[in-house]
């Protein structure tokens, strides 16, 4: 029954289709959802708890600790149950769900990646400025845009594939839904889609790229030409050094899967490389925030740590 679909859903083949390998995936990718939901968990709870850490470049990244969390549950789950069934269909109206939350997140969070590196512009090359610039008013406003604006744009996508014929076959290669794949089965005629997908998505995560790394550009000149004490610049660079990281492990693998022309060879490719965007990134993100960032271990070790104390004090 594992390749029986009827015409109102699809076959996700998925990562492997070797029975054997399906438990040890299975072990994998629980441990890295599980991993994903504490570490970014961890990090929203103290932005919202630690007073110290009421301040726009934690109010950000308590909103990529949420997207990250939303961002792996709207494929791991899905993926993990498929691993252990012998039947790995979905439905078509939760095929074109999943494809909408998939690039609505997304959408949001390389939007999200640009305007960290703004407010780290702003904080360092304007600092005198910056709690003017950056006031709760401005935060709050560019998070809304970022998700409204990712909305509308995974909208677009998701009624222009849901109004294709998919007449042939309904097996995706792939693990979860998207776009690229779902082309290759369409029975229509899919060159507009091919184009929004080039054009749009690829103008939203490489604009925001750019924007990112124009930001690094002025910080980077602004501490070499303006400062001369290396302990500043030492510790100026290393707050943006994990956010540098986190931008190049999610907008290099965005970047090679959208910007290309689907073909046959490249949706193995594209598998293998989703795999990073959409499960291996939200776990590094708070792992580099936490390792790099002393305020944040601080703030885990005083509300984890207190917790902890309580309990075990409340049990003896």
């Amino acid at each position: 029954m594992e390749n029986v679909t009827t015409g109102n859903e699809f076959l996700l083949l998925g990562l492997t289709g070797v029975q054997m390998l399906r438990p040890f995936f299975f072990v994998i990718f629980l441990m890295v959802y599980l991993i994903n939901l504490v570490g970014n968990g961890a990090i929203l709870v103290i932005a919202i708890l630690e007073p110290k850490l009421h301040s726009p470049m934690y109010f950000f990244l308590g909103n990529l600790s949420c997207l990250d969390i939303c961002y792996s549950s709207v494929t791991l789950p899905k993926v993990l149950v498929n691993l252990l069934s012998t039947r790995r269909a979905i439905s078509f109206l939760g095929c074109i769900t999943q494809l909408h939350f998939f690039h609505f997140l997304g959408s949001t969070e390389a939007i999200l990646l640009a305007i960290m590196a703004f407010d780290r512009f702003v904080a360092i090359c304007n600092p005198l400025r910056y709690t003017v610039i950056m006031n709760p008013q401005m935060c709050i406003l560019l998070a809304v845009v970022a998700w409204i604006t990712s909305f509308f744009y995974a909208l677009m996508h998701s009624l222009m594939t849901a109004r294709l014929n998919f007449c042939h076959s309904h097996k995706l290669n792939h693990f979860f839904c998207d776009v690229k794949p779902l082309l290759e089965l369409a029975c229509n005629n899919t060159l507009l889609n091919q184009r929004l997908l080039s054009v749009v998505t690829g103008s939203i995560s490489m604009g925001a790229f750019f924007l990112t790394l124009l930001s690094y550009f002025y910080i980077i000149c602004s501490l070499l030409f303006k400062n001369k004490s290396c302990r500043i610049l030492h510790k100026a660079l290393s707050t943006c050094a994990s956010h540098f990281m986190v931008v190049c492990l999610f907008y290099g693998p965005v970047g090679f899967t959208y910007t290309r022309p689907a073909s046959a060879t490249s949706m193995s490719q594209d598998c293998m490389v989703a795999i990073i965007y959409s499960a291996v990134t939200p776990v590094l993100n708070p792992l580099i925030y936490t390792l790099r960032n002393k305020e944040v271990m601080l703030a885990l070790k005083k509300t984890f740590g207190s917790k902890l104390f309580e309990y075990c004090q409340q049990h003896h």
